[in-house]
């Protein structure tokens, strides 16, 4: 299966609520966090509501 790097690159100080929470939900806490995360629609759909805030890189396993 493939995973997904996740990064947050820009602040979410003024962004929406929900975008907020979604960022708290991937376990995006801080600037320059990484995560990675098991790619799959849920994730896909999550980073699709915060895709202006984080940098996305795909891996193999």
């Amino acid at each position: 299966m493939a995973n997904v790097k996740i990064t947050l690159t820009k602040s979410p100080i003024g962004a929406k609520k929900n975008q907020k929470a979604t960022l708290k939900a991937l376990g995006l806490t801080k600037m320059h966090k990484t995560v990675e995360k098991e790619d799959n629609v849920y994730v896909q759909g999550q980073i699709n509501t915060v895709r202006h805030l984080v940098t996305v890189e795909k891996q193999e396993v």
